[in-house]
């Protein structure tokens, strides 16, 4: 008889393409997952992977372990979600990728009172501005805005379903330099921007009675979106120059006045964000107690 827990790692390990990845995506060690695929090439007698120090390629026979054993350790998953469904709770684990504004301005709301509903479930929220595959991560399902959900996925409007890009900066940057009146007045300030993980540094974009204005404005700072964006927040503040964000993640500071509103008749507002999932698999009592509080059924 197989370990379970030993074929999971297989799995685990085969589905990222190394220990590594393969540990993050199922939240164990690489040593475990190693000592786990190890044994179970002694059980069954083949090599199931060919290693290197750059690779970790599944053999013959590991791709056609591979092959069958995916479906059957779903169905197996399917089957004792079955029966969790019998418990006056669900209970379980729940892991969701998401961006940092969606973990910083979305989540807040909703997690402790999840939580609360149900003692039974342990989530884990992974903070990632890459859009991976959910599934190959290791995750139940995540969180994104609506042009970068993939056509296979099922989609759940979570949170705030209207928000808004911002445009700010100190009092004192803006005694100094002036109050932008149109957003071309931008190309002449100082601007803190964001690049994501790609490389992508996108245009500031404004709209107003219609009319839509792009600009790409210049200025000293330049941060990583989403763990260096409070870095970015704290020069704004201390008059570095012009923040683009979002208007949630901004909104504290306008109430304290450390942050003065720019440009404001001219953001742009776009739509919320959703909780995606794959619509091929099972849903697990966890996802859908999370599903249905989301919705409103917090019974």
């Amino acid at each position: 008889m197989m370990d379970l827990s030993d074929l999971n790692a297989f799995v685990a390990v085969a589905g990222a393409g190394g220990f590594r990845d393969g540990a993050r995506a199922s939240g164990g060690s690489a040593s475990g997952l190693s000592e786990a695929v190890r044994r179970l090439e002694v059980q069954l007698g083949v090599r199931l992977f060919n290693r290197t120090t750059r690779s970790v390629v599944p053999t013959e026979a590991g791709l056609s372990l591979l092959e069958r054993l995916g479906p059957a350790l779903s169905e197996v998953e399917a089957a004792l979600d079955v029966v969790n469904g019998f418990r006056d709770r669900p209970a379980g684990s729940l892991r969701l990728n998401v961006p940092v504004s969606a973990a910083r301005l979305i989540l807040p709301d909703i997690v402790p009172g999840f939580l609360a509903a149900y003692p039974g479930i342990r989530l884990e929220v992974i903070a990632d501005e890459n859009f991976v595959d959910v599934l190959a991560a290791g995750c139940d399902a995540g969180i994104r805005y609506d042009e970068r959900l993939e056509q296979d996925m099922i989609a759940v409007p979570i949170g705030p379903r209207v928000q808004r890009f911002a445009t700010a900066a100190s009092p004192a940057y803006l005694d100094r330099h002036g109050r932008p009146q149109h957003p071309s007045d931008l190309l002449g300030h100082s601007c803190v921007r964001g690049r994501f993980a790609s490389g992508a540094m996108l245009p500031w974009e404004f709209e107003r009675d219609g009319e839509v204005v792009r600009v790409d404005p210049t200025g000293p700072l330049i941060v990583r979106i989403g763990g260096a964006t409070d870095l970015a927040v704290d020069a704004a503040i201390a008059g570095t120059g012009i923040i683009g964000l979002f208007e949630g993640w901004l909104r504290p500071y306008f109430d304290s006045g450390a942050l003065e509103p720019v440009l404001e008749p001219w953001w742009q507002s776009f739509p919320g964000p959703f909780l995606y999932y794959p619509g091929r698999r099972l849903v697990p009592a966890p996802l859908r107690a999370f599903i249905d509080y989301i919705k409103g059924g917090k019974a």
